[in-house]
């Protein structure tokens, strides 16, 4: 199955929510389902954001049947299991653009090889941008948005700057986000490769 329809079932299955479907019609109207999913590492190529926005949601689902086995819904739903698993990244909607770099090939001639550079039109962080975003659309919960603003973990550049615990306040107090946390450390590092 194509990524964008394993994604689109997922999303019509599970979000019921008020306003998902302005949300879905903002995403279908971007480039989210052609997207890479970063410039050169996981995903690195077109429709790679929507892959690695499934993977995320099968790896996070996994993830809470090993925790919590079966009954895992009692801690969590089904439709923000799907809002923080597929909609994590939104964040990268319109911010990689296509272009091209002057490399030698294996003859040593120079020749034309594409890639993605960065561009980011609106600079307002990772996590936080996607809970920003999806915001102007429907209402998160409180983990909901906790989960996708700190997906990154240790990799957000509010860790790796230092100086601040809440991170690990948040793990701590909502394991669910830890979790979610593992999911995109899983999907990126187990399901998806990046460009030799």
């Amino acid at each position: 199955m194509e990524a964008k329809d394993e994604f689109l079932d997922i999303y019509y299955d599970n979000i019921d929510r008020d306003g998902a479907d302005k949300l879905l019609d903002w995403l279908e109207k971007s480039d989210f389902f052609t997207a890479p999913a970063s410039t050169s590492r996981h995903s690195a190529y077109k429709g790679g954001l929507c892959a690695h926005s499934v993977n995320v949601y099968k790896r996070f689902v996994k993830l809470l049947e090993s925790e919590y086995g079966k009954e895992w819904e009692q801690k969590v739903s089904k439709e923000s299991v799907a809002i923080m698993g597929l909609l994590h990244d939104v964040c990268k909607v319109d911010i990689y653009k296509e272009d091209y770099r002057n490399v030698k090939d294996e003859s040593g001639t120079w020749i034309k090889k594409p890639y993605y550079k960065l561009e980011d039109s609106l600079p307002y962080g990772h996590g936080e941008k996607s809970v920003y975003i999806i915001s102007a659309f429907m209402k998160l919960t409180r983990e909901e948005a906790l989960a996708i603003n700190w997906h990154m973990g240790e990799y957000d550049q509010r860790v790796k700057n230092g100086g601040s615990y809440m991170m690990a306040e948040v793990f701590y107090r909502y394991p669910i986000c830890f979790l979610m946390h593992l999911a995109d450390l899983s999907a990126t590092y187990l399901d998806e490769r990046p460009l030799d």
